[in-house]
């Protein structure tokens, strides 16, 4: 903080505001590198599909099936022992039917399949599958 004293007895003081625009913007860099790093969810590398449709910001529901097979609603990771009922448990509170699939790109289609089955048993109508946008076609 700056003080400057005047001949008549007055102290004025203004604020030095250089030092808070240099911490300013150190954040603001710091923001703007980490923001596009941070990823929600599991970590799924996902297949590439030509022809999508845009998801929703903030799907209620997501199942996520690692390479490994391992699954995830939402963080929470689940069996298939308990799949079924970890599903119609998280519908009771949502209120978008659909369920979205982020399943690896490298999962083999039999997996898929008995998934979906449960899925069907557990009441899910609507399965929306998560990709990444395919940029180039082929022919």
């Amino acid at each position: 903080m700056a003080i400057k004293v005047e001949g008549q007895g007055e102290v004025s003081s203004e604020p030095n505001v250089v030092p808070l625009c240099d911490v300013l913007l150190v954040l603001l860099i710091i923001f703007m590198v980490v923001t596009p790093l941070i990823q929600r969810g599991v970590d799924v590398r996902l297949p590439a599909a030509l022809n999508t449709i845009n998801m929703p910001e903030n799907p209620e529901v997501v199942l996520s099936i690692k390479r490994d097979g391992s699954m995830y609603i939402g963080e929470d990771q689940v069996t298939m022992e308990n799949l079924q009922t970890m599903i119609e448990e998280a519908f009771m509170t949502a209120s978008d039917p659909r369920l979205y699939l982020r399943a690896d790109g490298e999962l083999e289609y039999g997996n898929i399949v008995d998934i979906v089955e449960i899925l069907k048993a557990a009441g899910v109508e609507i399965v929306g599958i998560i990709t990444e946008v395919k940029t180039e076609k082929i022919d």
